[in-house]
């Protein structure tokens, strides 16, 4: 609770570098390395009779909000959302746990507030979850950056322990590199994060995340990539989950006479041909499909 005692608003910067941000559309949470606009302070409430619960509410006024809403179908995280409820209830209240520096941000029911790496769709998102895999262990680290502090006689008296301090930081602490980003999340053509292989050793492989159906948006454009210099189906399949943040995912491809997806098997082609694959989430209407045909 040390990090938020004494603060009005705050910016929350993720283990990638990257601003919690309240998006436009006044319900979506996101993350970018644009922290300079207002999209990227939030507001602290205190929890009456609690001394280590907040709550945060964006610009637009709604609540940083630990949805039920799964963020793609069979995956443990559940979405993150600015929501306005009628009644205050648990879903908009945080218990802050230091962590060295920086700071965990616990739901009433055990989750953390996490900020996604990888490639999309799981780049940029926020989600709560309990992190099992040693590489997202860090995703649920938070720095705190104080960008407006309480002076009123009120919040000195609810706390009392308190110094007063008449100070307002309206920018970012000068420790905070916030270069000038405004790439959209998950756009292809305006995000620095997309990876544009170089001439490498490898193989260039494009990939779409199909939904519950098999269905893919945008199948006819490209997609997203990776370079890959193994030639082991069970190799790529690690590799994506590696990138992703998706677990259990099944590499398919399309067949080119009957447009059905059929899992890769074994090995893939030879001399490093560039591939287009789909991949398809285990708990899926589809992936219940290929299971029913003994192809999985």
């Amino acid at each position: 609770m040390d990090f938020f005692h004494r603060a009005k608003a705050v910016r929350l910067r993720s283990h990638h570098d990257k601003y919690l941000l309240a998006e436009e559309d006044e319900e979506s949470v996101t993350q970018d390395r644009n922290g300079s606009s207002k999209n990227a302070k939030w507001f602290v409430e205190y929890v009456p009779n609690y001394d280590n619960v907040i709550r945060l509410k964006s610009c637009y006024g709604k609540y940083l909000t630990a949805s039920d809403n799964p963020f793609l179908l069979g995956m443990t995280g559940r979405k993150v959302l600015q929501t306005l409820p009628k009644t205050l209830d648990s879903s908009v209240e945080w218990e802050p746990i230091r962590d060295g520096v920086r700071v965990k941000l616990k739901t009433r029911y055990g989750n953390f507030l996490r900020g996604n790496g990888g490639l999309p769709p799981w780049r940029n998102t926020v989600t709560h979850d309990i992190p099992h895999r040693t590489v997202t262990q860090d995703w649920i680290l938070w720095d705190v950056d104080v960008v407006e502090i309480h002076v009123s006689s009120r919040h000195q008296q609810e706390h009392p322990s308190a110094p007063s301090l008449q100070t307002k930081i309206d920018k970012p602490s000068p420790a905070v590199v916030v270069p000038n980003v405004s790439a959209g999340s998950f756009s292809r053509q305006q995000s620095n994060d997309d990876i544009s292989p170089k001439k490498t050793e490898g193989r260039i492989i494009y990939y779409h995340v199909a939904e519950d159906d098999g269905e893919v948006t945008d199948e006819g454009v490209q997609g997203y990539s990776l370079v890959f210099k193994g030639n082991g189906v069970e190799e790529l399949r690690k590799k994506f989950e590696e990138e992703t943040g998706l677990e259990g995912i099944i590499v398919c491809n399309r067949s080119p006479l009957n447009g059905k997806l059929n899992p890769l098997r074994l090995q893939l082609p030879p001399n490093n041909v560039t591939m287009q694959v789909v991949l398809v989430l285990p708990f899926s209407k589809v992936a219940s499909e290929l299971e029913a045909k003994g192809l999985l």
